[in-house]
Order: C-alpha cells, then structure tokens, then sequence
C-alpha cells in the first residue's frame, strides 16, 4: 500500500518517489518468475487528477526460472512501465463503473501488487529460452545437445528386415569355447 496523503487532492500536483518492496508469491510464469521475497525497484510517478490519482511508473525486478528446451536455469532481469488511474471512493468514475473495471483508493492509500503483477507478467517471455539457439534436449534419450553437440544415436533398424540382419554377422564357431 502506497499513501498519497503529502499529494493532496489537488489536480495537477504531483510527486516523484522510488520505492524497494519484496516480491509478492507467484509473480511470474510457470517456468520463469520473480522469487517471492526478492526486492522490486519501483519508479513512481503519483500525479492528482480530477477523478483520483495517476500512477505512471517502471518496475524492475530478478527472474529465476528455467530453459524451456534444455531445461537449463535462467537468470534475467525484467523492467516493466505501467500506468494507472486509481480513482477516489467518492468519484463519478467510480460509481459508474463495475468493481472489476477501475481499481479504487482505499481511503488515501492505493495498492499497486496487481497493477505489478498485470505489468511484469505481460513483459515475460510466454517460453523463456536460455538463448536463442539453444538445442534442447535429445528426443530419444534426453542428453542435453549443448553439453554433447555431436551427440548421435544409431539409425533404428526396421524389425522387418532384422532377420537378414543375422545372415551377414558372422555366427560364432561352438569350438571356440
């Protein structure tokens, strides 16, 4: 919760402010997120309108997750820029409009963790990848291609044509033993 009390309702002040809070859980993707806890830099911008207060700003926060083909750890770095209008109890907008569609002062204090969560989750990678050319894994045995970039297997033989396979080894010869 952000106070905008020192603001005033005065249309047109405005005031600058950065701001360190921990992450809130399941910020992020399944595969890629901002571990719950880790410090989020915000950027803000709190400016007083008519219907409320204007909140334009930058996040920028640690990623943790993983390769999506290799599986491989990522560490990243996300900066989103959002903005919003938080409108106040007693405003027009806030009357006419349905719960869900403006989100409200709460007295002289907003809340800005789903503005947060709405603008770091649209900045992340739908499949994070630990680089662009990352080979995956081995469909057949999972052996991570990076790690062995020559890695082969044998051509599969058809079971059609394995008994012509035996005629050409040579069988071995029972005085041998």
């Amino acid at each position: 919760m952000l106070d905008t009390r020192e603001l005033g309702r005065r249309p047109g002040s405005q005031r600058r402010t950065t701001v360190s809070a921990p992450a809130p859980a399941d910020l992020g993707i399944e595969v890629l997120r901002v571990p719950e806890g880790s410090v989020v830099e915000l950027e803000l911008r709190l400016e007083a309108v008519m219907e409320g207060v204007l909140v334009t700003g930058q996040a920028a926060a640690g990623l943790e997750g993983e390769c999506v083909r290799c599986l491989a750890e990522i560490r990243d770095t996300v900066v989103a820029d959002f903005q919003e209008l938080f409108v106040y109890e007693e405003s027009d907008t806030a009357a006419d409009a349905e719960d869900e569609e403006v989100n409200r002062l709460e007295g002289d204090l907003l809340d800005l963790e789903p503005v947060l969560r709405d603008a770091v989750v649209l900045m992340l990678p739908f499949q994070p990848l630990c680089r662009e050319d990352c080979p995956g894994l081995c469909v057949e045995c999972g052996a991570r291609l990076d790690d062995d970039p020559g890695h082969r297997h044998q051509e599969p033989v058809d079971p059609r044509w394995a008994a012509l396979q035996r005629l050409t080894t040579p069988a071995s010869d029972p005085d041998d033993d």
